[in-house]
């Protein structure tokens, strides 16, 4: 029996929010916000009650590590690296404890195991660094298909286990990008395809990778909510559902 999921089905070391579908809806989904690198939980807790979703209760997850020189924020790589050339923070340093995290205790232990959600349930939403994370994770789970994943700025890490691309996952999958100066390279888009059979990719029309900012930037989004979303009161009209 599926039931709402509760700060007590995850593991206490794991720092996250839950909020609940609007109208005291019983959640049929369950939609998983990952923050970008060097911020929290905080602004991705305030995006699912923004997003107020029927019938879908959303987790957003933090980081597991924090920045150095207690600059506030958190990061989902394994390590640190350093530009030496600008000084910025390498995004793609491996994610094995992050896909852990939201693979094995939030996904398997907590909302399959204790909750009672299947993984066509669930859907994981990204920004960069959390985008890549969600993208692992999906490649990551054997054998099923999770309801989607939606990265914005965020391709498949380099680190990626070579045993994920002898199958090809069938979660499908959205991928935002910038038309200029975007993480998501022409290499990084075919790697996308050699390790997910559904793949969309959405290029748009700015200089840099960013959350969406407007209605245009955010309609294949919520286009893909609505036809990855499970609904027990009918599917809304002219959506259409993958099987």
């Amino acid at each position: 029996m599926k039931r709402s999921p509760k700060g007590g089905d995850f593991a206490s070391a794991i720092n996250l929010s839950i909020t609940p579908p609007p109208f005291s809806q019983q959640p049929t989904n369950v939609l998983i916000l990952l923050h970008g690198l060097g911020d929290t939980n905080a602004s991705f807790t305030k995006l699912g009650q923004q997003l107020n979703l029927p019938e879908t209760a959303c987790i957003a997850v933090q980081a597991p590590m924090p920045l150095p020189f207690d600059l506030g924020g958190f990061h989902w790589g394994d390590d640190m690296v350093f530009d030496q050339n600008t000084g910025e923070m390498d995004s793609d340093t491996g994610f094995k404890t992050s896909t852990t995290i939201v693979l094995d205790s939030i996904i398997r232990q907590g909302l399959i195991g204790k909750c009672g959600y299947k993984a066509r349930e669930i859907i994981i939403y990204g920004f960069a660094q959390g985008g890549m994370v969600g993208l692992q994770a999906a490649a990551g789970l054997e054998g099923e298909e999770l309801g989607g994943v939606v990265s914005i700025g965020g391709a498949l890490s380099l680190s990626l286990p070579l045993k994920a691309l002898d199958k090809k996952s069938r979660t499908p999958i959205l991928v935002c990008k910038a038309s200029k100066g975007s993480a998501v390279s022409d290499s990084a888009t075919l790697k996308l395809k050699d390790a997910f059979e559904f793949v969309e990719i959405k290029e748009w029309k700015k200089n840099g990778d960013g959350m969406p900012s407007n209605r245009e930037e955010m309609l294949p989004i919520m286009q893909f909510f609505s036809r990855r979303l499970r609904s027990t009161r009918g599917v809304p009209a002219g959506s259409v559902e993958l099987t």
